[in-house]
């Protein structure tokens, strides 16, 4: 429950929620589950002890150094839509590292639930930074735009929150994110398109078993194959997405009430550890790729 971002929200939206739960919604006859948590984690007053460390409870106030739209953005990203929660680092405490754009750690990439939610800063390797707006606005509206296709945690909330959003929030969302700087000493040199080594360990299972869909020059097919030449899972150093999905395959996108016609399969039972480890160390080290090699995990 990411409570620490919803408390920017304003008065105004908090009611409308009260507003739509209570007289919007209509109840069922469902008892409530028993919870699950064992203790002692189950005792709520250490809760007091960790929001006092880590959670703010002052809601969002305007940039006035920034127009409208901007500030419509932020509040967006940093309260309703808490892209913080799967994008930005956590601590030991499982707290965000940050809750605002004032914090370079803020949207920097994160590991959660199996999946590396990547930089939405201006990186040009990890994260935004070769994104224009209206591609980021088209990736929230579509799930889809020349660099990505939505996969992972992402594509849950595409299909049940973004898509649903107005083009005037989308493109406040994609000004915001834009304008947050990238790290070039974390992200390094932007990145150059490359040609891979024809025989290069894995160079052969991604021809045999990937080239139809994502090209066998890496580069996709526009808005339906996405790229994996210069992607953000091929230039991470986290390797879980990459590994995640050739094992477990895509979620279906649902776009407009549409299924999708094309995703990732799962290659869990068609090729081997060795395989599925090889032809990810090709993916992630070709065509200028600098995520770097990798294990299969099972």
């Amino acid at each position: 429950m990411p409570y620490p971002s919803y408390a920017r929200l304003s008065d105004e939206d908090v009611r409308a929620l009260y507003a739509f739960f209570s007289k919007g919604v209509a109840p069922v006859a469902e008892a409530n589950k028993p919870g699950e948590i064992p203790w002692p984690l189950n005792m709520r007053w250490p809760i007091a002890m960790w929001n006092g460390l880590f959670s703010a409870s002052a809601p969002h106030i305007d940039n006035p150094a920034k127009d409208a739209l901007w500030n419509r953005g932020a509040y967006i990203v940093e309260g309703p839509g808490h892209c913080g929660s799967c994008h930005t680092p956590r601590g030991l405490a499982f707290n965000e590292k940050a809750l605002d754009g004032s914090k370079p750690a803020y949207l920097s990439g994160a590991l959660l639930d199996g999946w590396y939610a990547p930089s939405l800063r201006d990186d040009p390797n990890t994260g935004l930074g070769r994104w224009s707006e209206a591609q980021i606005a088209q990736f929230l509206k579509t799930g889809r735009n020349q660099h990505a296709v939505v996969f992972g945690s992402m594509t849950e909330a595409f299909n049940n929150s973004t898509q649903f959003m107005t083009d005037e929030d989308l493109a406040a969302i994609a000004r915001y994110l834009k304008s947050l700087p990238g790290d070039p000493q974390r992200d390094g040199p932007p990145w150059q398109y490359q040609q891979a080594v024809a025989d290069a360990p894995g160079a052969h299972t991604y021809a045999t078993r990937c080239a139809s869909c994502h090209g066998v020059d890496g580069r996709g097919q526009n808005e339906w194959m996405p790229p994996l030449a210069g992607a953000s899972s091929s230039m991470a150093h986290e390797n879980a997405s990459s590994i995640n999905i050739t094992l477990n395959g895509a979620q279906r996108v649902v776009a407009a009430g549409v299924p999708d016609a094309y995703r990732m399969p799962a290659f869990r039972e068609q090729l081997s550890d060795r395989e599925i480890a090889e032809v990810l160390s090709f993916v992630r080290t070709q065509w200028g790729n600098r995520g770097g090699p990798s294990r299969s995990r099972r």
